[in-house]
Formats: C-alpha cells, structure tokens, sequence
C-alpha cells in the first residue's frame, strides 16, 4: 500500500508542476478539469465529512483532512482520532476507509492521478436511474495486487460513470470484479470550495439519499 502512495503523491506533484497544457486530452482528464484539476496546485489540504444514511437515518460518519504538502491524514470516527503518515511503512487500518472515502468525494481527481486503469466511451447512453441522454465512461482498473505500481486502489473493479454535456458525472455504478451488475447512485448538488467543485449528494435509484459529503474545507 505505501508503494501506491509514493506513487499517487508523486503524480499530484508531477502535475503541479507541469504546465497546464501538457494535461493530456483524454475525456478521463476533461472529467477532472471540470471538477477543477487544473487548479489543484492551489490547494494545500481538503478536509470533508463522510456519511452514510439508511432508512432516513444516519448511521455513520467520517472526518477526514487530507494534509496534502506533507502526506498526513487526520482521522475522527466513532471508535478514535489521531494523524497518520501515508509514506509510513505501516498504515491504520482505517485507511481502508480513507482510500473508500476519497472515491466518492474525489473520484473525478482520482481519474487524473490513477495510472492503472483502461477506459471505454460510449456515446448517447440513458443513465440508468434518470434516464438522461449522457456519455458512458467505463473505467476498469488492472487487476493484481494492490500494492502494485500503478494498480490503483480498487484492482480488477469497474466504474461506469454516466456524464453530462459539460463532463459533469451525473450518476453512476460501481461494479466489483468488473461483474456484470452493480448499484446506481447519483451524484447530485455540486458545491465549489477554494478552485475545486465537490459532489455532495447521492441517492440510489428509490430516491434515497444513502450518501453524502458535508464540512467541506479546501486550504
């Protein structure tokens, strides 16, 4: 896992010092543009609240603050609260839950720093909860171990991610394994802090929000 870390931060780096129209054309990368990749050499850290719902109540929830400069992570859950190091060469098993949660309120950025993934575009594709015109982006992430080089956090899964005219993601599934099923959700209420937008709401196809991200701060 440390091996994926090195990885990733030396990605974000890379593209902070890169000049921004070295950053490939790819719809992936047009995906994180507009969520405001471009500007994320702004940012110092990204602090948020992690929080699932069932049946109109909420059953958990996460404080994450993602110190970006110097790869430390501050966590508060119901069990403990403390700081770690992402370059240790033991991490917390709450990491697990970190790298979870980083997908939802992150994923249009992980597009941009994941290297391990291949990705299929199909255009003029009812999303499946909505029934909106969108672009489907399919992303499958290699499979292999996870401390891999390049693997990504999540080998072998799909992600179908339904977009909108602005490259916006509107709704999408998770697959496990690439399997051929997976549950939708949407991905609603867009809030921008500092140069980065965040989508904060998502709801499954009954209309339940099961998901949301909320004390966004970006420094």
């Amino acid at each position: 896992m440390k091996n994926i870390f090195t990885l990733f931060l030396s990605i974000i780096l890379l593209y902070a010092c890169s000049p921004k129209e070295e950053i490939p054309d790819t719809l992936p990368m047009k995906v994180a543009k507009a969520y405001g990749f471009d500007n994320f050499d702004q940012v110092n850290s990204i602090a948020y609240t992690w929080n699932v719902q069932r049946d109109s109540v909420t059953v958990f929830s996460r404080y994450w603050k993602w110190n970006i400069k110097d790869s430390t992570v501050d966590y508060s859950g119901p069990d403990t609260t403390f700081t770690y190091s992402l370059t240790a060469d033991s991490l917390p098993k709450q990491d697990g839950a970190f790298i979870n949660d980083k997908y939802w309120a992150m994923m249009p950025f992980q597009l941009a720093w994941d290297t391990g993934y291949t990705y299929e575009v199909e255009e003029n594709v009812s999303s499946p909860i909505g029934g909106q015109n969108s672009t489907k982006l399919t992303i499958l992430y290699q499979s292999g171990e996870p401390k891999a080089s390049g693997m990504g956090y999540t080998p072998g899964d799909a992600y179908d991610l339904f977009l909108d005219e602005n490259n916006m993601i509107i709704e999408w599934v998770f697959r496990r394994g690439n399997g051929p099923e997976g549950r939708p959700t949407t991905w609603e209420q867009v809030e921008t802090h500092g140069p980065l937008k965040f989508v904060t709401t998502h709801k499954n196809a009954e209309g339940n929000r099961t998901l949301w991200i909320s004390d966004i701060k970006v420094d």
